[in-house]
């Protein structure tokens, strides 16, 4: 695939209004219903403005390629997960219970969306796609979600300290990345499988950054801090940390 230039998220497009929404949201669940039915490489953007019933020229006026579609149901996925986390974020003091609830509001608000799941991983498990989660264009949408995790341990009764303050919300980022993955590949009943590994990993990580401050485990603290400096440094300069 080509690189091309896509925005994450779009909120600037020319002439935002609520009929310029409406259509805006016609041509995404246009593209996500022939991308489910015809796979990534075989929707075209011709065929989605066919589909919605509009002319080419009006679909490349809200979204200037198939791959900025893409990028705007990321962002749409990321929004309703947001949403949903907001009750236990204002309520839970927990550790435990607000990291739960955020995993369990990211599976139960993209369980509609697992059939096309795997429709978006074959392209954007290609490292040079720019739909991949570790590229520069999904580098918005992977900040905000970076953020929500900060927002799970500043606000949590756990008080976690130094370098490990800083790294500790992408690494629950890539946790996360970890189970939407098996989520994508998840075919048991109810996705209960999903769900389970994310209770009992939750529960473990937990635990862990709760006593992390503890004598016995600052080596290995220490050991994680510095394998996650050195992997920056052997990113290469043309790409976005993750």
């Amino acid at each position: 695939m080509n690189s091309v230039s896509v925005e994450p998220t779009i909120t600037g497009y020319p002439g935002k209004t609520d009929k310029a929404e409406r259509t805006r949201a016609h041509i995404l669940e246009t593209a996500m219903k022939l991308l489910r039915e015809h796979g990534y490489d075989g929707t075209t953007m011709r065929a989605i403005s066919e589909a919605g019933g509009l002319s080419l020229g009006s679909t490349y006026y809200y979204f200037r390629s198939k791959e900025q579609l893409v990028q705007a149901f990321y962002a749409r996925t990321h929004q309703e997960h947001l949403v949903a986390c907001e009750s236990v974020l204002a309520t839970e003091l927990s550790l435990e219970a607000r990291l739960q609830g955020v995993m369990r509001a990211k599976l139960e608000t993209i369980e509609p969306y697992h059939r096309f799941a795997g429709v978006l991983f074959k392209t954007a498990a290609d490292p040079a796609s720019p739909l991949n989660p570790f590229s520069a264009v999904s580098q918005p949408v992977r900040e905000e979600a970076t953020e929500l995790f900060r927002r799970v341990l500043e606000g949590s009764n756990v008080r976690i300290k130094g370098a490990l303050a800083e790294e500790l919300p992408n690494l629950l980022w890539i946790f996360h990345m970890g189970i939407i993955l098996f989520w994508i590949h998840d075919s048991s009943p109810g996705l209960e499988r999903s769900n389970r590994l994310a209770r009992r990993t939750v529960e473990m990580i937990s635990r862990l950054i709760r006593i992390a401050n503890l004598a016995p485990l600052r080596p290995l603290v220490r050991t994680t801090l510095r394998l996650m400096g050195e992997l920056r440094e052997l990113e290469p300069p043309n790409r976005s940390q993750p």
